[in-house]
């Protein structure tokens, strides 16, 4: 293998990636059911636990299941006139939508029916296409990356709450950083959206992580995983520590600090510019603490109980900390805890 088999570019599916299977299943499974319990997903978790790669790799495997209709929107632009144009820019799709003499023409998309006045509201004209697509048998999925409350990403849900009172064969998948989808799921005319399921992606498995490290570096057990335990499961730190490594001749000795500093240079300062000042002074903390225990976490800090725990909720739901065992914390990221210290 010449290429380095592991990417530094965000978003990109690499060659070398863990699996996330039983997450993966569990959305696939539930949307292809008869008559499924849930409509929308929506995944979220820190920058870099690659939420689009896990959103790609569902829809390449729907993309492959029999009258499967898989359509990317960019949330930068018109969703719903997005949704027409790409689903009847596809052949077969546009011969369903001219036999049903759903003529297009006035948004410009070019599916014109002589002798049919056209659909003037796009919001009409999609219901039009998604009842023809249904009389076929065929089931539409939207995905959407990196939502953020915009105008039109209200429209389109608005909309896609219709679509489903409906009960029209459609299926969305998104994905965002906790606040993003929380300020989405709290606007007054999407309640529905706070009913959905959040899906948050946890760290990778440290010893599936450690064995594509063996693997890849023909290691041995202990060395594969004290490298593993170097990324605490953090995807994005998966890929930074093998793509250093593989530069280095599969050597991690003498790369740590480049490590570090991509890290910090391309995620850390970033997830440290959106905090409050409250949050960092908690994490300062966090970082000071060397038992992770809550009580001492809290006279560090002088701060009480009712102080200190809505911080840790909004930090354990952005995905910066972790507070699965009862009266501890600690860091989900690797090495943020020396940048906590550096950078208050």
């Amino acid at each position: 293998m010449d290429r380095n088999p592991y990417t530094l570019v965000f978003g990109k599916e690499p060659a070398q990636a863990i699996s996330r299977a039983s997450q993966s299943v569990e959305i696939m499974e539930n949307f292809c059911r008869e008559e499924p319990s849930q409509q929308i997903y929506m995944i979220t978790g820190v920058r870099g636990t690659g939420k689009t790669v896990f959103m790609t790799d569902i829809s390449r495997k729907m993309r492959r299941k029999k009258n499967w209709i898989v359509v990317e929107l960019n949330p930068e632009r018109n969703l719903l006139e997005s949704l027409a144009a790409k689903l009847s820019s596809e052949d077969d799709l546009a011969k369903i939508f001219q036999s049903a003499r759903i003529n297009l023409s006035f948004f410009g998309i070019g599916l014109e029916v002589t002798g049919t006045a056209p659909v003037t509201d796009i919001e009409t004209a999609l219901t039009k296409m998604l009842e023809s697509l249904k009389k076929h048998g065929k089931r539409v999925l939207i995905v959407i990356d990196e939502v953020v409350s915009t105008p039109d990403m209200r429209v389109f849900s608005s909309a896609f709450q219709i679509f489903i009172r409906q009960d029209l064969p459609v299926f969305l998948l998104m994905t965002g950083l906790y606040e993003n989808i929380n300020a989405l799921q709290n606007e007054k005319s999407l309640t529905f959206l706070y009913r959905a399921p959040k899906m948050e992606l946890a760290p990778l498995n440290i010893g599936a992580v450690a064995r594509n490290y063996q693997k890849t570096f023909q290691l041995d057990d202990s060395s594969a995983l004290k490298m593993a335990k170097l990324t605490r499961g953090y995807s994005f730190a998966f890929q930074v520590l093998g793509y250093f490594t593989w530069e280095n001749q599969g050597k991690v000795d003498g790369i740590l600090d480049d490590y570090r500093q991509y890290l910090e240079d391309y995620v850390y300062e970033k997830i440290w510019a959106e905090l409050s000042r409250g949050d960092r002074r908690i994490l300062f903390g966090i970082a000071q603490s060397e038992t992770g225990k809550i009580s001492e976490i809290r006279d560090i800090l002088q701060m009480e109980t009712n102080q200190f725990n809505p911080y840790r909720k909004r930090l354990i739901k952005r995905g910066i900390i972790n507070g699965d065992v009862r009266g501890y914390v600690y860091f989900v990221l690797p090495l943020f805890e020396q940048f906590v210290l550096e950078n208050l």
